[in-house]
């Protein structure tokens, strides 16, 4: 075997003896039992001043010191108990038998426990058991003194609670607790509660009979009441009867004449209303005719009349626009005039020239010439020359027409012209605006023809 294989086997061994020292050391306590751990210190003092030289451990763990403390375990199961009494003196001197059950535990509370580690550690169920059992019959004899028999057997939960009230406090002297306490029997060798039952039990039938009886004489009592109350019953159901028909007779002829006068109304109300349905289908046509001609006169006139007011509104905003573009060339016109200064009178009668001699030659403009025919009587040659110098003097007499009319020479200019020999230090005859006045021209004669002799 080899120095690793031994090696090996001492370290298992090793940590299995350790697996057990350390088990061995740690107190795991389970929630239904108790750890006394003694022989080492404890801090806990009890209620009436005992300082503890142990330590307990309730549904945990803890570690004990090895050699210094031992461990000690107590159950804190229930302990179920047969209590029971024979021959007990009750109240009044009656004995009496009694059967209960009852649960005690050793107590888990910290002040009861000492009590109960003090009297009971290491002790056996049985014995724990035993030493409960024995004083909670001590107690109910103790109880049964005080109570009568019929107390004690008609009212058990009465007497349990009495019970457990006289038990506590020994019970949790000896550190225990009592869980549950119940009456199952309650007897006597007597036959004192036989007794009580059987004169109870007279007393019932007695009263039974005397109750059955009295039951009885009321029931025929009733019966003949109910009889009577019937044929009274009877009696005012046929005389209701008799006032309900006559009410019948009297109601159907009030209600007869209530629909005869209702037929009337309804009749009368019926034509009312096929007059008032006249009354308004006349309406109605009536109202029918004023909107057909609303529809088919009135609206086209109205709509009419309103393009009319629109087309004269537009007439007259366009007669004003017009208006308004006169007056401003009269207002431009009568600014450049008064610019002008003396001209102004020569000005505005040239402006006007065009039109005047418009209007002198419309008056021959109906004379139409188609040929004219030159006679030279003298037979000089000298008719076509004639008429061709009596053409400048038309044109002069026309400008000495126009002078007499408006008062302007409109010759003057050119006969200073004329005579200055085209001097263009001679002034020129008056503009309006910046240009020369337009040209006269005379009337166009017509192509002559001249004719031998």
């Amino acid at each position: 075997m080899t120095f690793a294989a031994i090696l090996g086997i001492l370290i298992a061994l090793a940590v299995i003896v350790a697996i057990f020292v350390v088990k061995s050391l740690i107190i795991i306590c389970p929630p239904n039992r108790v750890a006394i751990i003694s022989g080492g210190r404890s801090n806990k003092v009890t209620a009436d001043g005992r300082k503890l030289g142990y330590r307990t451990v309730k549904g945990g763990r803890t570690l004990r010191i090895p050699l210094l403390e031992q461990v000690s375990w107590m159950d804190l199961n229930n302990i179920p108990l047969e209590v029971s009494v024979l021959n007990a003196y009750s109240k009044g001197a009656i004995p009496l038998n009694v059967q209960g059950i009852a649960n005690v535990k050793v107590s888990s509370n910290d002040s009861l426990l000492a009590n109960s580690v003090e009297r009971f550690l290491n002790v056996p169920h049985q014995s724990i058991a035993q030493i409960a059992k024995e004083t909670l019959e001590a107690n109910l004899r103790g109880v049964l003194a005080t109570l009568t028999p019929e107390e004690v057997n008609e009212d058990r939960l009465k007497f349990s609670q009495v019970l457990i009230e006289e038990a506590d406090d020994d019970i949790k002297t000896l550190g225990l607790e009592l869980d549950v306490l119940k009456i199952q029997n309650v007897t006597d060798e007597v036959g004192y509660l036989d007794a009580v039952g059987r004169r109870r039990t007279a007393d019932v039938l007695k009263s039974a009979r005397v109750t059955e009886a009295e039951k009885q004489a009321e029931a025929e009592q009733a019966e003949a009441e109910a009889q009577q109350r019937a044929q009274i019953a009877r009696a005012q159901a046929e005389r209701q009867i008799v006032e309900e028909q006559n009410l019948l007779r009297v109601r159907s002829a009030e209600l007869d004449g209530v629909a005869l006068a209702s037929e009337a109304e309804a009749r009368v109300a019926g034509e009312k209303a096929n007059a008032v349905a006249q009354q308004e289908l006349e309406l109605e046509r009536i109202e029918l005719e004023r909107r057909r001609l609303q529809a088919d006169v009135v609206l086209p006139a109205q709509a009419d009349l309103e393009a009319r007011q629109l087309q004269a509104r537009a007439d007259a905003a366009h007669i004003v626009e017009e208006g308004a573009a006169q007056v401003e060339v009269f207002q431009r016109l009568t600014a450049q005039y008064q610019a002008a200064g003396d001209d102004a009178h020569d000005i505005f009668v040239l402006n006007m020239l065009p039109e005047l001699i418009s209007e002198i030659v419309s008056t021959v403009n109906g004379i139409d010439i188609d040929k004219m025919t030159v006679i030279d009587a003298g037979g000089d040659g000298q008719a076509l020359p004639g008429i061709a110098k009596q053409l400048p003097a038309s044109v002069i007499a026309i400008a000495e027409q126009i002078e007499t009319a408006t008062g302007v020479d409109i010759m003057g200019p050119l006969r200073t012209k004329m005579e200055g020999g085209g001097d263009s230090g001679q002034p020129a005859l008056p503009t309006t605006s910046e240009s020369a006045p337009e040209q006269i021209s005379a009337p166009e004669i017509p192509a002559t023809e001249a004719s031998p002799n």
